[in-house]
């Protein structure tokens, strides 16, 4: 197997990677497998490539990672070199169509989904079609593959508006979901799959798990990222002010980028199956505009600030609902998972990943 490190261009995301492979986990059942990761362009996905590659470059463990895309191009800007190593096997499909994979697949990694919020409500039919039936299509193979594990990548916005009362939410205390509102295309539709996985999990024994993933940044991030914490952290790069378009009082939950994937790795290899689990540092916990001014007075050093400038029609845009939240992941915790950074130590580290891109 080529050798090379999987990310020589950004040595924090390096670091991150390192660390992965280091985690107490049971990187011994991977050996010799074959790992399927779905929607590997994606910030999680091609994460989850690259650790996966540092793993087996790190432990030796003759694994065969198959990474599912859309678009070559695409795949060659998230994953780089790492490409041609031989561990790597880009393969180009659509989880909508059906998923003729020749190649032994042990475990599976489905991130594939529409995840621009302007998409849930300009194509909110295909972003439930490319839940459900490309879960779907997922599930099938790892049924028809006798899989020995599957995590299923959902949301937190699974949960919907939460009762406000709970000073922490766990897995089971799921919200209300507004079906006729078009945004509800995603979140109800990531509750549809989950659903799907239990299904799957109770009536063919697949051994399948899901993840409520907290919004998740850090380094990895591509330079080119234009969501909310992203532009936040550009802001204050390049010491412009802040604007938000809402009042800012959802409250947030976040996850470091490195962070998420140990916990994904760790629900792959301990997890249970028919379980679903929360992947949040609960210690990140904050308003938007609590966060815009943590970044405007720690990161850019007081020298911008926040701005409002609220639209008439939010909707326009695809925001989410206002939420008031707080996270717990004690059930993941439980599996040997902890969080590593904090909320300013993701922001720091994502800024020295832009500026290891040349931003």
């Amino acid at each position: 197997m080529n050798d090379w490190i999987e990310s020589k261009d950004d040595k924090i995301l390096q670091e991150d990677l390192d660390a992965i492979a280091k985690k107490e986990l049971p990187f011994e059942e991977l050996r010799g497998a074959g790992v399927l990761v779905t929607g590997a362009t994606g910030l999680v996905g091609s994460m989850a490539v690259k650790a996966l590659a540092c793993c087996n470059r790190v432990h030796e463990l003759d694994m065969k990672i198959i990474a599912l895309v859309r678009s070559e191009n695409k795949a060659r800007t998230m994953l780089g070199d790492l490409v041609e190593r031989e561990d790597i096997q880009l393969v180009k499909g659509d989880i909508l169509g059906e998923l003729n994979l020749e190649d032994p697949i042990d475990y599976i990694l489905h991130g594939a989904s529409v995840t621009a919020s302007k998409t849930f409500v300009t194509k909110p039919v295909e972003t439930i079609q490319t839940a459900i039936q490309g879960t779907e299509n997922v599930l099938k193979l790892a049924k028809n593959k006798k899989i020995k594990s599957m995590v299923y990548l959902s949301s937190m916005e699974a949960f919907g508006i939460t009762d406000p009362s709970l000073s922490s939410v766990r897995e089971e205390d799921l919200g209300y979901i507004d079906v006729m509102n078009v945004r509800s295309s995603y979140s109800e539709s990531k509750r549809m799959c989950e659903a799907l996985c239990a299904a799957y999990a109770h009536e063919y024994q697949v051994p399948v798990k899901a993840a409520r993933l907290a919004q998740t940044f850090g380094a990895g991030v591509s330079k080119e990222e234009g969501r909310v914490f992203a532009q936040f952290a550009k802001s204050a790069m390049f010491g412009e002010d802040i604007v938000l378009h809402t009042k800012g009082e959802s409250t947030g939950n976040y996850c470091y980028t490195a962070d998420a994937i140990a916990g994904l790795l760790t629900i792959l290899l301990k997890g249970t199956s028919g379980q679903v689990y929360t992947v949040a540092n609960s210690d990140t916990t904050i308003q938007i505009k609590d966060m815009a001014k943590l970044v405007a007075s720690e990161l850019a050093e007081g020298k911008i600030k926040v701005i409002f400038d609220i639209p008439e029609d939010a909707l326009t845009y695809g925001y989410a609902p206002d939420v008031a939240m707080h996270l717990n992941s004690d059930k993941l915790m439980a599996l040997g998972w902890k969080p590593v950074y904090g909320l300013l130590e993701m922001y720091q580290r994502m800024v020295k990943s832009f500026k290891e891109q040349g931003l």
